[in-house]
């Protein structure tokens, strides 16, 4: 098979996506273990309507340690990582309800309003690359 600028950019873009799911699914992982071993700093921006903030700190942990699993594997990535993207969508009102109520983490952060905008931009372009893994690649 002869190598056509076309074909090196499909395969420098699935190297990129594979590189950019890789390290998006070892921080998951990460943030998620820290979930169970430091729940006491996630439970104070769940909001309170939800019930016990420890069920959701927990829930959450273990969501993303699955998905970050799933963004390691090549098979269940696509997959992941769209369900990645709604994760992030679905638990953005946690952080919304700490810059809207102000609240601090339980290691007593607190954002400014410029912190807590750079965390929605964040939040955004984090969903932003789950849906670029997400694409299937041309063929």
């Amino acid at each position: 098979m002869k190598l056509t600028p076309a074909r090196s950019t499909q395969i420098l873009i699935h190297i990129g996506r594979t590189l950019t799911a890789v390290i998006l699914g070892l921080f998951l992982i990460r943030v998620g273990i820290l979930h169970f071993t430091k729940p006491t700093w996630f439970a104070p921006i769940v909001p309170g309507i939800l019930g016990d903030p420890l069920f959701w700190v927990y829930l959450s942990g273990a969501a993303e340690i699955l998905l970050g699993v799933g963004l390691l594997a090549p098979r269940p990535r696509r997959s992941s990582a769209l369900a990645t993207a709604v994760f992030l969508i679905l638990v953005y009102p946690a952080n919304l309800n700490m810059w809207i109520n102000d609240i601090a983490l339980g290691d007593g952060t607190v954002l400014s309003g410029k912190g807590h905008f750079i965390r929605l931009l964040v939040q955004i372009t984090a969903i932003g690359v789950c849906l670029w893994v997400s694409r299937k690649p041309k063929t």
